[in-house]
């Protein structure tokens, strides 16, 4: 095993870990599992800046990788440690530093998770709200490496509008401020930018001021029946394009629908819905009746909204949707979980398009996703164990992403690169954009310490599918 005992001279042994256990569980994340084995040479667990600074800096004099770790719940493998080295695991620094409701702001560190910042904001009223819905067990410099959304981006935007300033320790364990607290700043490169989405690439996170929201007065949610896939889609992109004012509005699928109905022993039709919810602090009736005849124009069949119990009852389904689908036939596995956005007006042809490969190709392929955004989750399913199966699979998942791309998309809208998404980069940005891409990478990380072998297409990293 590498030579690892400079980590005892920069930071406390009790939080160094050598062991099988710890060195195994990091080893992969959500979605590797059983895919790639990238065993680091070491965990360690920093406490505060000064623990990642000297540990990163060391690190980056002795030619050591250093991979950022946390929750370990990314879906492109972001956080594998696939040089092997040091696993640096910010699960410790989970602290809610301190809450300034006067500013609309809240300090953190990298290791807390999304539901216990709003835990401790809605004390004052407050939230956070690009939060995504995996925040009750992902941390924030998480959310902040991939630049993650969810279900409200539609109305709020991605996490990184809401990150004011950030506190990073770069790859030669110098500690930088990047950002302001002020509500808007001239001064100098948006360094702040750079650091978000950059997956650990670039320097790590170790403390964050998100911007915050009061709570609405008024939340109302539910769900819309429709007839046909493509009325569903239509409906959508009618409604954002007409401005109306929701705060989430998601698509499922027949095919979706039907997995959830099954798993949740429901009675609801196997049918394309569409789940709305509206934020506001007066006259969310208009919202609701307009998305009504919004929707009454694409023949919406039922459509139902409701607030509090009545809310949460109608939002069921989609949920659970996750696992129904996981569960919903154990004899099939997903090739990669599908992450495309394309431009709002796209939205029906590239969902008609899913549809159109899945029956080319004779392959299941649920989807569904924050529509309001142009998000395009979708599962191509494949037999278990059967490798011509699987290439079959491998094939049309890259013919979706391949169509959004040809409209003007993206490869990713919140998974991040990692390792699943490389062979798209040059596609996406151009040979010249990846290699001004990889001279940032170099200027900041010259030696490539940091989380090495991701974003980046031909770095000999392993494939994950």
């Amino acid at each position: 095993m590498t030579d690892l005992g400079f980590l005892t001279d920069v930071i406390d042994s009790s939080k160094v870990e050598f062991g099988g256990e710890d060195r195994d569980r990091h080893a992969s994340d959500w979605a590797t599992e059983g895919r790639v084995n990238a065993r680091p040479d070491a965990v360690v667990y920093p406490e505060t800046t000064e623990d990642v600074s000297n540990v990163v800096g060391a690190c980056d004099e002795h030619g050591m990788p250093v991979t950022p770790y946390a929750a370990g719940t990314g879906l492109e493998g972001n956080a594998v440690p696939v040089r092997g080295g040091v696993s640096l695991d910010t699960t410790e620094m989970d602290a809610v530093l301190d809450v300034r409701p006067d500013d609309f702001q809240v300090d953190v560190e990298p290791g807390v998770l999304g539901d216990d910042v709003n835990d401790e904001v809605g004390r004052h009223g407050l939230f956070f709200p690009p939060l995504p819905s995996s925040g009750n067990m992902s941390t924030i410099g998480g959310m902040i490496a991939n630049d993650a959304g969810g279900m409200q981006t539609v109305k709020y935007g991605k996490v990184g509008d809401w990150v004011d300033e950030v506190e990073v320790v770069l790859a030669d364990g110098s500690v930088v401020e990047f950002g302001s607290k002020a509500k808007k700043s001239s001064s100098g490169y948006r360094m702040r930018d750079l650091i978000v989405g950059s997956e650990g690439t670039l320097g790590v996170v170790t403390r964050a001021t998100l911007r915050l929201r009061g709570i609405p007065e008024q939340i109302h949610g539910g769900r819309a029946v429709f007839s046909t896939l493509d009325d569903a889609a239509s409906a959508v992109f009618d409604a954002v394009r007409s401005g109306v004012d929701v705060a989430k509005i998601e698509l499922v699928d027949a095919e979706a629908a039907g997995m959830a109905n099954d798993y949740l022993d429901t009675d609801l039709p196997d049918a394309p819905m569409v789940f709305v919810e509206f934020h506001a602090n007066h006259g969310i009736d208009y919202e609701v009746d307009f998305t009504r005849s919004v929707f009454e124009d694409h023949g919406v069949e039922r459509f139902e909204v409701g607030a509090d119990d009545e809310a949460d009852e109608l939002w069921e389904l989609r949920r659970e949707l996750g696992v129904a689908i996981r569960m919903s036939n154990p004899s099939l596995e997903p090739v990669h979980a599908g992450d495309i956005v394309v431009p709002i007006s796209k939205y029906p042809d590239a969902v008609r398009r899913i549809k159109e490969l899945s029956d080319e190709h004779g392959v299941p392929i649920p989807c569904f996703g924050h529509a309001g955004d142009g998000n395009v989750h979708y599962l191509v399913l494949v037999e278990k164990d059967e490798e011509d199966a699987m290439r079959e699979g491998v094939d049309v998942y890259e013919k979706i992403v391949e169509h959004a791309l040809s409209v003007g998309g993206t490869c990713t809208g919140e998974h991040g690169v990692g390792l699943g998404k490389q062979k798209f980069m040059e596609r996406e940005h151009g040979e010249a954009g990846v290699d001004a891409m990889r001279a940032v990478k170099d200027a900041l990380d010259p030696n490539g310490t940091l989380n090495p072998g991701k974003v980046f297409d031909g770095d000999d990293a392993p494939r994950m599918f």
